[in-house]
């Protein structure tokens, strides 16, 4: 079963994250699904696949109404992003949900009509949850093509998605990075290969440098706070990404 946990509060403002399931079957990567929360009302950023629906949904409904989510964040179009978009608009079909304008046509087919969506250009946009303003970041070919990361600038909090992703052994499930060095190892593999331009890569580190950031979230493995921030950019920047190019190189 996931838990949820708080990991930022200021008074009704609060972020949340619903995290490790050392139940859920082997052939499924783990997912971290956050809530931020602001005067009662609440979005969920990638809010996960259809076959853990039911375990996001009970683990967020321990601490919050569920009925006070007035979206979704979708980072991307993959589907332990967001193929449970079906089931959250079955509870509440007046959800809406935000991602990049190049999915608009794709995600329906996990279901959801053309007013479900809200589309989000290139250059990114800014999402109001009840007075609280947050900003999509451009994050495009990390790993998408249509990719956005979510800024609190109140909060200092920077969603992720699949930037700072790692792969964690069973044993390993502190919600925080605890050891960088130790850590980054499980997320090196994951990003040369699923990262697929330098380029993209080198401007994003540009940007988020910066940035105010006390907290870097992903989708997948542990949160970078304080200095392990600066830590995971600098890493990211030196490491040479789109490692799949020589895999075919090598067939051809």
């Amino acid at each position: 079963m996931k838990r949820f946990e708080y990991i930022y509060e200021n008074g009704e403002h609060k972020w949340g994250m619903i995290a490790r399931d050392p139940s859920r079957p082997e052939a499924l990567i783990d997912t971290n699904e956050y809530l931020v929360q602001n005067a009662g009302h609440g979005l969920l950023l990638d809010p996960g696949g259809m076959e853990i629906f039911p375990e996001v949904f009970v683990a967020l409904s321990q601490v919050f109404d569920p009925r006070r989510i007035d979206a979704l964040f979708a980072s991307h179009q993959d589907p332990d992003i967001i193929s449970s978009l079906a089931l959250w608009l079955e509870f509440n079909p007046e959800i809406r949900c935000h991602l990049s304008k190049l999915w608009t046509s794709f995600v329906p087919h996990f279901g959801g009509k053309s007013d479900t969506f809200i589309p989000m250009p290139d250059e990114g946009s800014t999402i109001n949850l009840a007075g609280l303003t947050l900003k999509a970041i451009p994050a495009h070919y990390l790993h998408s093509s249509g990719n956005f990361h979510l800024y609190d600038a109140e909060a200092r909090i920077l969603f992720t998605g699949d930037v700072g992703a790692a792969i964690l052994p069973h044993d390993e499930d502190s919600l925080f990075v605890q050891d960088f060095r130790q850590h980054i190892r499980h997320a090196e593999g994951f990003h040369r290969r699923w990262m697929g331009s330098n380029a993209a890569k080198r401007e994003w580190c540009e940007r988020v440098s910066q940035m105010e950031i006390d907290m870097l979230c992903p989708q997948h493995g542990s949160i970078y706070q304080g200095e392990d921030v600066a830590r995971f950019v600098d890493w990211f920047d030196r490491l040479e990404v789109g490692t799949g190019i020589t895999g075919f190189r090598q067939m051809v």
